[in-house]
């Protein structure tokens, strides 16, 4: 699993996670593992799967480290 940061969250139920290597990748509230959205904070370490979204790549089984 990769591990990230927590970049952006918005009130829609979705965010972005800074992977380290200067992307971002989009989660969804359904991709959580573990944990409520509301649970989430900015700046908050995570780790996920890589997947694909219609849109382009997307993390999955997002939990706190």
């Amino acid at each position: 699993m990769a591990e990230g940061t927590i970049k952006r969250l918005t009130d829609k139920g979705f965010g972005f996670i800074d992977t380290g290597d200067g992307n971002d990748i989009f989660f969804h509230l359904s991709a959580l593992d573990g944990v409520s959205f509301e649970e989430l904070q900015e700046g908050q370490r995570v780790s996920y799967t890589s997947g694909q979204g219609p849109k382009g790549p997307r993390a999955e089984n997002v939990r706190p480290v």
